[in-house]
């Protein structure tokens, strides 16, 4: 049951040394809740972008035993999930979401999680991205109200047009909230709280930088 734990006993043994090594060779975060991956490669990947314990999911398919090791954490330390961009990934936060309330989620582009084979995993991204991932983390509301309504997502073209994928990709990557289809779009918007002036504020940035 307790072999999707992985503790940084490294970090913990050598925690005086790391003072001065942050002199020497910049600082490295620490994050105190568990980091919630599938597995073994992402664990590894993840440890050395960051300080931190994780609990690996193995799959997609998650059992009872690590929902329950994943309550736990949440209760004692909580809880980040950050699962690899993709369909099974998604899968595993919902899994979460709905047997363990609060967690917080961090997210990955798909760009920035692809080898050059075009496999997509947390395990092929780089250093920067993954920090940068988890310097961003959200928890949606268990109860969200409606903070955006359907009509502006389709009047910004965010679900019908030609550009629509392109500019969910751009909105996830600003707003933080990960990749969605047109139907994912809305309900997670509500659920993070944000507003219609939040969504336009974040597709005008990226006009100005183009």
């Amino acid at each position: 049951m307790f072999n999707c734990l992985h503790f940084d006993n490294t970090y913990r043994f050598y925690k005086m040394r790391l003072t001065t090594l942050t002199l020497l060779e910049g600082y490295k975060m620490k994050i105190n809740e568990f980091i919630v991956v599938e597995g073994r490669d992402d664990t590894q990947r993840v440890k050395s972008a960051v300080e931190c314990d994780t609990i690996e999911t193995n799959g997609s398919a998650i059992n009872k035993d690590i929902l329950d090791v994943i309550q736990n954490a949440q209760e004692n330390r909580g809880v980040i999930v950050f699962t690899d961009p993709d369909f099974p990934g998604d899968k595993i936060r919902t899994t979460i979401r709905n047997h363990v309330p609060g967690v917080k989620h961090a997210y990955l582009d798909k760009e920035k999680a692809k080898n050059k084979r075009g496999k997509i995993g947390i395990e092929h991204a780089n250093i920067k991205d993954i920090q940068e991932a988890l310097m961003h983390v959200s928890s949606p509301f268990e109860e969200s109200e409606e903070t955006i309504d359907k009509s502006v997502l389709i009047d910004l073209g965010l679900i019908i047009g030609k550009d629509a994928r392109y500019k969910r990709e751009v909105l996830g990557r600003k707003l933080h909230i990960g990749h969605s289809n047109g139907k994912q779009l809305l309900k997670k918007l509500n659920a993070f709280g944000y507003t219609e002036d939040d969504v336009r504020k974040a597709l005008f940035e990226k006009k100005k930088e183009n």
